[in-house]
């Protein structure tokens, strides 16, 4: 009987075997098809965001028509740049006279527009030199020679240049060319303005230049910078970093570490936590507008701290609402993060006698650090790309006053943006793809310095 059995195992092994090896076969294959499906995903995606960098520096960059009101020779016999802040002033005050007060409203002003000719001069001025003679008159009280004394006290001399650039000179962009056409079309293009614009001057202009990034905006795209934006960014995402860290690893080190999870709040607010995640953030504003911006107002206008101004669209209720909008992801990295720990670590320390939080604080946070830290830089370089909720909050679309405190009115990198690309004068769209750049730049340094963070701390825990 066995005899006749062992044939039958043999050719049952054998087919079972055969199975195997074509089932093996067909995932084999199965895994050779996904893997070049998501490595074509991966091409695809690379040359996607490729291309789209290239067609921002190529609107970045390129030969333009400039037209000046007044030649820059006509105003003085000496470069505009060599000239002192006094003698700048006399400038603006023979050629622009009507137009100081504004300069002085967009430069300086601390209260809103409609009270700018009407409110005490310590309450539009607070915080600048003024004569303080007229602390208690308006800003129409003023004479011309004190108008332009406020400008040149309190501007250095690059700030009040700019100022005639802007007002006196008035430089406009009457047309421009892209990077790629100024380079492959040179001669076209010198030939079309020899014969179209010979009154003009034809340039090359990078929008990309440290003068782009360390002016004020401007309503002319000549003058226009991203001082302004970028300083608002800044003390945003700092608010919004030290808001975060405290509140969002303080509550991943509950959940994690001492929240027992059979408690039916716990699993409540754990499941809340998820899902606030995937709430869209211009439903952050409407909460920030309604808590902190209107219920919070005296808090965060700093009125109950003794500023004037009782309007609560600042600096911190931004960072505030920021640090709402991107809490549930920093926790749940968080989460994972210290979830990652070992357990060994744990043991370890409380069989040495450790309480709780001793073993948390000195070990297992410690240990939990990098995935901490490369949280808060991915969460951070998201809500430096947010609009909606910073708009609700109440976001400058045009401001030159650049905030100082967290106190201050505010507006961000991609709102400017935005207000620039809103523009029916083509030329603001190479300002724009200039400012687009500089973000991008900053985000990939944002999230670089969340790798070297997250290897060097890994290295030392």
């Amino acid at each position: 009987m066995s005899e006749q059995t062992a044939p039958r195992q043999i050719i049952n092994e054998q087919m079972n075997d055969q199975t195997f090896i074509e089932r093996l076969r067909a995932r084999n294959r199965r895994g050779k098809v996904g893997q070049v499906f998501f490595f074509a995903a991966n091409i695809i995606a690379l040359l996607t965001l490729i291309a789209l960098i290239v067609h921002v520096l190529n609107q970045s960059m390129g030969l333009v028509i400039v037209r000046n009101s007044i030649e820059p020779a006509t105003l003085s016999d000496r470069p505009l740049q060599e000239l002192s802040e006094a003698e700048l002033v006399n400038i603006l005050i023979e050629q622009q006279p009507g137009r100081l007060r504004v300069m002085i409203r967009d430069k300086f002003s601390q209260v809103p527009t409609d009270q700018f000719t009407t409110a005490p001069l310590h309450q539009v001025l607070a915080g600048i030199n003024y004569p303080e003679a007229m602390a208690d008159a308006s800003i129409n009280d003023l004479s011309l020679e004190q108008q332009a004394a406020v400008l040149s006290d309190n501007l250095n001399q690059g700030d009040i240049y700019d100022l005639v650039v802007e007002q006196v000179i008035q430089p406009k962009v009457i047309t421009s060319w892209t990077l790629l056409d100024s380079i492959l079309e040179r001669e076209a293009i010198e030939a079309e303005a020899a014969e179209k614009y010979a009154d003009d001057s034809l340039e090359f202009r990078s929008w990309i230049s440290w003068d782009f990034i360390s002016s004020s905006v401007s309503s002319s795209a000549t003058t226009a910078g991203l001082r302004t934006a970028l300083l608002g960014s800044f003390w945003i995402i700092t608010i919004t970093a030290i808001t975060v860290l405290v509140v969002g690893v303080a509550a991943a080190v509950y959940l994690e570490e001492y929240a027992t999870g059979g408690n039916a709040i716990e699993q409540l607010i754990e499941i809340n936590i998820r899902n606030l995640a995937a709430i869209p953030s211009v439903i952050y504003g409407m909460l920030g507008l309604a808590v902190f911006v209107r219920a919070l107002g005296d808090v965060t206008s700093g009125a109950a701290l003794g500023v004037t101004d009782t309007n609560g669209r600042t600096v911190l209720s931004a960072g505030l609402t920021l640090a709402l909008l991107i809490l549930p992801l920093l926790i749940v990295n968080a989460q994972e993060a210290i979830r990652a720990v070992p357990s060994s670590i744990r043991e370890a320390s409380y069989g040495l006698g450790a309480t709780k939080w001793q073993t948390t604080w000195r070990q297992v946070l410690p240990a939990a650090l990098p995935g901490i830290l490369t949280g808060v830089i991915l969460s951070l370089s998201r809500a430096i790309g947010e609009t909606a909720p910073l708009l609700v909050v109440g976001a400058s679309t045009f401001i030159g006053i650049d905030p100082n405190g967290p106190f201050s009115k505010f507006t961000v990198v991609p709102i400017q943006i935005y207000q620039w690309t809103s523009r029916p004068e083509l030329v603001f769209k190479n300002v724009a793809a200039a400012a687009i750049i500089i973000l991008l730049v900053v985000m990939v340094l944002m999230n670089a310095s969340a790798i070297i963070l997250r290897n060097r701390m890994s290295r030392r825990y």
